[in-house]
């Protein structure tokens, strides 16, 4: 498996999809039948990693755990992703970096792993030293440039998104960092999406969301947000009966579709 197939869950195991059917069942309550249309768009909501790259997390797993690497990456973000729905689903919810630090813990000791105390952080820390995907930038002055109003809307914490935007020097782009912690809930939880609703008193209608995994972009897309799916992995569609409205491989992708 490639290290860019390690950065995002690809495949759903059997208890993934129990957990994304219960939890779609719940965001479908708010979604719109029409088809989403980017014509009245007026701010862009991003997931972390459609902006962030974070492959140089996975790169020190392998660096820390020589020829373990891929295997400690692929069991990591399976349950980072499936504790965070878990607790949204119990209602025990625990910031994002609790999750994923919690799901470090519990992947190293499935593969029998020493994952020592100084190991852990410097993993945990990696997360706090991201830095945007190189066609980023450029993009996100485009679109900034046409009058979008640009923001996160994130399961990571506010604190893991700052420390990504002081590291790539896009400070003074965003107008807004929103964080699942605001609501307690992560995506694909309705009362996350509905932030960026609240938080720049805009329709739905008029904010597109711009998603870096398939179940995450079929999330929005079922709660009625204008989607574009950022697939840099180059990965299927999830079998969850709705898609993005439109899918590319980089932001210049987004920008070309949302200002065509």
């Amino acid at each position: 498996m490639s290290e860019e197939e390690l950065s995002s869950p690809s495949r759903l195991t059997p208890s993934r999809r129990r957990f994304l059917g219960a939890v779609g069942a719940a965001v479908s309550t708010g979604a719109t039948a029409a088809q989403a249309s980017t014509g009245r768009a007026k701010a862009i909501a991003f997931d972390a990693f459609p902006i962030l790259d974070p492959s140089p997390v996975f790169a020190l797993g392998e660096k820390l755990f020589p020829g373990k690497g891929g295997e400690l990456a692929a069991a990591w973000r399976t349950r980072q992703f499936e504790y965070t729905w878990l607790r949204t689903m119990s209602r025990r919810y625990e910031s994002f970096w609790q999750v994923t630090e919690d799901a470090l813990t519990f992947a190293a000791h499935a593969l029998t792993l020493e994952l020592t105390s100084e190991k852990r952080d410097r993993l945990m820390d990696a997360y706090l030293e991201l830095r945007c995907w190189p066609d980023v930038p450029a993009a996100l002055h485009s679109l900034k440039g046409a009058g979008f109003r640009l923001g996160f809307l994130s399961n990571m914490t506010e604190k893991m998104l700052q420390a990504g935007i002081r590291n790539s020097g896009l400070e003074g782009v965003f107008e807004f960092v929103l964080s699942t912690d605001r609501v307690q809930a992560f995506k694909p939880d309705p009362r996350a999406y509905q932030m960026a609703i609240e938080a720049l008193g805009l329709r739905r209608d008029e904010i597109v969301f711009a998603a870096f995994a398939g179940w995450d972009a079929a999330g929005a897309r079922t709660f009625g947000y204008p989607t574009f799916w950022v697939n840099r992995q180059n990965q299927p569609p999830e079998e969850l009966g709705v898609s993005a409205d439109a899918t590319g491989k980089t932001l210049q992708d987004l920008v070309r579709y949302i200002t065509a």
